[in-house]
């Protein structure tokens, strides 16, 4: 796998990259100044100044809210991945605000327009305790220890410990026999010692 990342600049020094790029190697070299490039980051390695010849813009390191994969090709007919890359260098000039936290909440391209917010799951709202008492619960159970079946475990009230009601169910009388479910009569139930009679 090769070492890349992403870029990205304001188009008034994509223009003057790009000069720089097209450039012969010896009219590069007759002005040094111009066509050196620089990026050196602070000590949090999130922030950091982007140099081209003698101007100095502000860069961020962000991170980007989905991988993106990059690929080559030698014959225009085979891609080779690459790389995955989920960072960006974010250049600005000198007047544009700091972007807020380190994810950029942007992809790529137009569609991934707020991605975060618009094309991933959000995170469920879970009650702490709820989790903490479901998981010593859990821990318990696989220790042996029997937990009390009466707690009300589901739901997340403040009332955790109220008890259910006991469900009443009526005997079952051996003497009765059960209509089928099809509605065709049921058989009788039949003892081991009426098999062994036959």
């Amino acid at each position: 796998m090769e070492e890349q990342f992403i870029l990205r600049v304001p188009p008034s020094v994509a223009e003057r990259i790009e000069r720089l790029m097209n450039e012969s190697a010896a009219a590069s070299s007759s002005n040094p100044d111009d066509a050196s490039l620089d990026l050196s980051f602070s000590e949090d390695g999130r922030n950091g100044t982007f140099m081209i010849g003698n101007e100095s813009f502000p860069a961020s390191l962000l991170d980007l809210p989905a991988v993106v994969e990059s690929y080559k090709t030698y014959d225009d007919s085979v891609l080779i991945k690459t790389a995955d890359i989920g960072q960006m260098i974010m250049v600005r000039e000198e007047n544009d605000p700091a972007p807020e936290g380190v994810e950029y909440k942007h992809g790529l391209t137009p569609p991934m327009r707020d991605a975060r917010r618009r094309r991933f799951r959000r995170e469920p709202d879970l009650n702490a305790e709820l989790v903490n008492q479901v998981e010593k619960h859990l821990i318990s159970i696989m220790h042996g220890v029997s937990v009390n079946q009466n707690a009300s475990v589901i739901g997340g009230e403040e009332g955790g410990d109220r008890k259910k009601p006991p469900v009443a169910r009526a005997p079952k009388r051996p003497d009765v026999q059960e209509p089928a479910a099809n509605g065709d009569e049921a058989e009788p139930e039949r003892s081991d010692s009426d098999d062994s009679e036959n």
